[in-house]
């Protein structure tokens, strides 16, 4: 399923670049969404991505990511483990973005695009997992998992409260957020499991 998702997100974004409109029609802009109904676009916009680093960061995470926690889910979850992937995936595209519709509902040029929700979601289901793995930031320094979670949800609150950039940092800590608790109330045992491991248990 993560080789899946992969592949269509990609071409999707692929060809949004080339067609301007497909594009426009895509992004999440909440005023379209309360003004039209557009419902669609808290899903679409997980499909296209603002330029070609934006895509291929966002697909690098997730493919590394996601082969761990199918992986995790399919021993947790046996049959349903798919389900749940795409649940954990779909509900933290739509989740993630709720906020950014609260807060621009009423703004006509705002747009967020990306899957980085889901993105960040996987992330932090593989965490619930291994909380102690070590994660490489730029490949150089190593960090455990958790401890990269927590500096990242704090940037990401700090900038989102600071407002001065283009980046949805927004989506980017409610993604997170579900992608943590979602996976624990699939299975409350997990939660157990993730103390064990930071040995607070």
């Amino acid at each position: 399923m993560t080789l899946i998702i992969f592949l269509i997100t990609i071409g999707v974004s692929i060809i949004a670049f080339s067609n301007h409109q497909l594009y426009q029609q895509m992004l999440f802009n909440p005023y379209m969404v309360k003004a039209r109904n557009q419902y669609h676009r808290f899903l679409t916009s997980g499909l296209v991505h603002g330029d070609w680093i934006h895509l291929i960061i966002n697909m690098l995470v997730f493919y590394s990511f996601g082969k761990n926690v199918e992986a995790y889910y399919q021993s947790a979850f046996g049959d349903q483990y798919i389900f749940n992937f795409l649940l954990l995936y779909i509900g933290s595209l739509v989740f993630s973005d709720i906020p950014s519709f609260m807060k621009h509902q009423n703004n006509p040029g705002f747009n967020s695009l990306g899957a980085s929700g889901a993105v960040s979601a996987t992330v932090f289901a593989s965490i619930v997992f291994q909380p102690l793995s070590m994660i490489y930031i730029w490949g150089l320094l190593p960090l455990p998992a958790i401890l990269l979670g927590v500096l990242y949800l704090v940037f990401s609150a700090y900038m989102a409260k600071k407002g001065q950039d283009n980046i949805d940092h927004d989506a980017h800590f409610y993604g997170a957020v579900y992608g943590f608790v979602f996976t624990i109330l699939l299975q409350p045992s997990l939660g157990l499991h993730f103390l064990t491991k930071l040995g607070i248990l």
